[in-house]
């Protein structure tokens, strides 16, 4: 029998990767110049935020793959 195509894990790699591209594309949220950090206008900052937002969420996308994977070889859960 082969194992569930859709697991807890491949989901929560599914919000990490999909994450950015939604905040990024849904423009209006961030399409105004306050609030102001520092004198850069909120669509800027918050723009070079999610780039070191997205590094994190892909580098836990790659552990829980990785994570997973192993536990599909193995068979069993997870350590």
């Amino acid at each position: 029998m082969r194992p569930a195509v859709i697991t807890p894990a491949r989901v929560v790699i599914a919000l990490c990767v999909v994450a950015p591209f939604v905040a990024m594309l849904w423009v209006s949220s961030y399409a105004r110049a306050d609030p102001a950090l520092m004198g850069i206008p909120f669509f800027y900052w918050y723009q070079l935020l999610w780039v070191l937002l997205s590094t994190v969420l892909t580098m836990i996308a790659y552990q829980v793959w990785r994570r997973d994977q192993r536990a599909r070889r193995s068979g069993g859960a997870a350590k």
